[in-house]
């Protein structure tokens, strides 16, 4: 085991860190939450991770996204946040598609290839597509419900998605699944929070202290899961 991964291995063992080295992850969305879940990952001892996000960094990402700086203004996100990850762990094999899961293109991701797929989307349509082809598969998924609107960490936890309550998100993803007569095909656990703070002015507010938490929990997720 590489000398990065000493402290982990000291808590894991060596055997619980080769798991987590063979687990392919892949992260849709590195904003606010996937990107700090990603960091989380590849420090962990993930090895094989994509990440699949269409956006460029922009000024107003500086507040809460991990690879969003001054000098990465206009940069594609998930190259921003490769070259971070490869900082860290140059041996880490890292897919960065700058690319948006959608109904066209969801079949080009092959995510019955994947052990976790985790979802950091804020696309309603999308999420919803991708809770349903997730859970079609054999991979462990995590999803992430709305990290906007939230001041305390401590209201932060975690839930199976019909057990969640007090996050608008999850609620209106319920309300789409029951109206539209298609349902999850199995269980799956989110991070969540049940705060609810009325914002100061127009849009949604989001801080990094509350989203990085959500993006930690969820890559805690999947290395508990993967030390099993």
């Amino acid at each position: 085991m590489q000398e990065i991964f000493h402290r982990s291995e000291l808590l894991l063992g060596s055997e619980a860190m080769s798991r987590i080295a063979e687990k392919r992850v892949i992260i849709f969305g590195v904003g606010g939450v996937g990107s700090w879940c990603a960091e989380s990952l590849i420090r962990s001892g993930i090895h094989h991770l994509t990440m699949v996000d269409s956006d460029c960094v922009c000024v107003t990402n500086i507040n809460r996204q991990l690879m969003a700086t001054t000098k990465t203004i206009g940069q594609v996100k998930v190259e921003a946040l490769k070259e971070r990850l490869l900082s860290i762990n140059p041996s880490a094999g890292i897919t960065a598609l700058q690319q948006v899961f959608t109904a066209e293109t969801a079949d080009s991701f092959e995510l019955d290839t994947y052990d976790y797929i985790i979802d950091a989307i804020d696309t309603l349509k999308d999420k919803a597509l991708l809770i349903l082809m997730a859970t079609k598969t054999d991979a462990r998924f995590f999803s992430s419900m709305g990290a906007a609107l939230k001041l305390n960490p401590t209201r932060i936890k975690t839930a199976e998605f019909w057990k969640v309550q007090g996050d608008p998100l999850a609620r209106v993803l319920r309300k789409r699944f029951k109206h539209n007569d298609e349902y999850p095909a199995r269980p799956f656990e989110c991070v969540y929070s049940d705060e609810r703070v009325e914002p100061q002015g127009e849009g949604k507010g989001s801080l990094v202290h509350i989203t990085a938490v959500f993006g930690f929990m969820l890559a805690g997720l999947v290395i508990q899961d993967a030390i099993k």
